[in-house]
């Protein structure tokens, strides 16, 4: 299945990313060993928020990439970290409902042990928030707690964070 949302430019997934967790003393008494974020993705330390911008089209291979530095992070992390997923910068979505949901079953497995974390999904149409509604009710047994919001301020609130924080961009930090 493939939507076209918007038009925009394309960020190329395979672009390395420069901005390491262990740069910027964001995991105190944890082993870090490189740890690289995806480079749409940034860390506040201060709010142990983690922002995610994907630009242009969101693929299975993006997903997977994501998934795997989320993982990263939260087995390196000292402390649990909320997330809040921008996704007003797609134009297209290329995945099929199989990746979708491989996805969010296997966050929903691998999230069943730890601590409770917030993670808001920002959406502007109606393509990306089957997406993260379809995320959200897999994820529902899990210590994930899923929302997904219309507006930045309502996802702010209820992270408890500055609507600043949200709009950060990741690519110009």
């Amino acid at each position: 299945m493939r939507f076209v949302l918007d038009q925009g430019l394309i960020q190329r997934d395979d672009i390395p990313s420069e901005n390491l967790f262990a740069a910027c003393h964001i995991f105190r008494r944890v082993k870090l060993k490189q740890l690289k974020l995806h480079p749409d993705a940034i860390f506040h330390h201060d709010l142990w928020l983690m922002v995610f911008r994907p630009r242009g089209v969101l693929s299975e291979k993006r997903i997977q990439s994501v998934v795997k530095m989320l993982e990263d992070a939260e087995n390196k992390a000292a402390k649990p970290f909320n997330r809040y997923t921008d996704l007003s910068q797609l134009f297209a979505v290329d995945v099929d409902l199989e990746t979708i949901l491989g996805a969010a079953l296997h966050r929903q497995a691998s999230y069943a042990k730890r601590a409770p974390v917030k993670s808001a999904f920002y959406v502007t149409t109606e393509a990306v928030a089957r997406i993260a509604k379809i995320h959200a009710q897999v994820v529902e047994s899990s210590y994930l707690e899923v929302k997904i919001f219309d507006q930045v301020g309502k996802a702010a609130r209820w992270l408890g964070v500055k609507k600043e924080a949200l709009l950060m961009d990741p690519t110009t930090s």
